[in-house]
């Protein structure tokens, strides 16, 4: 990924990326910003809304904006200002979105940019409307995507050998006051 400078970068010009609402997307995401509200994780309780089955955070598809901004439109190095949105209809588990940002206004003097924002779904439904504005870093940053990591794969690599020590230590413990006791022939009495 190469970003784009405010010279690199004309009205009309646009970019998009696609993604499945995936329930495993959604669980994780819901985890990560602990948005625990049933009509998104519980089917028996989103069976009595007006949806009839749960659905997706509507941050989850402004994040796919985001996606969009941050990768591709102006793309890495670029600043994230402000972003205006409607959220027009739910976005289901399994739903393809097609997150859009499209420029409608560039300010090369003040290095600034605003983009229309719009996703929407595999029927060409629109599901959220908005504008950002944006900054395009000032230089071109040119960024090597990496593969996507499973959830708490940093942390159990940094963390791993400290939770191996502790297990280590626990184990040995146990077995260092099995062993003590043995040797003693320790009985504890009964106090009652």
């Amino acid at each position: 990924m190469i970003g784009l400078t405010i010279e690199d970068i004309e009205v009309g010009d646009s970019a998009q990326v696609v993604r499945r609402a995936t329930d495993e997307d959604i669980v994780a995401f819901v985890e990560s910003v602990g948005d625990y509200n049933p009509i998104h994780a519980d089917p028996e309780y989103a069976s009595t809304t007006i949806f009839k089955e749960p659905i997706a955070p509507g941050i989850w598809t402004a994040g796919l904006i985001s996606a969009v901004i941050g990768t591709r439109l102006p793309g890495p190095g670029a600043i994230y200002l402000s972003q205006e949105l409607k959220f027009l209809k739910p976005v289901l588990f399994g739903d393809v979105i097609t997150a859009r940002a499209e420029v409608v206004e560039v300010m090369r003097e003040r290095n600034r940019m605003r983009l229309r924002t719009v996703c929407t779904n595999q029927r060409g439904d629109e599901v959220l409307t908005g504008e950002a504005l944006v900054m395009p870093s000032k230089v071109r940053v040119a960024y090597e995507e990496r593969a996507a990591q499973p959830a708490g794969a940093f942390a159990l690599w940094a963390l791993g050998p400290w939770a191996w020590a502790a297990q280590g230590t626990a184990i040995l413990g146990m077995l260092g006051l099995s062993t003590l006791s043995a040797l003693t022939g320790a009985v504890v009495a009964d106090k009652s």
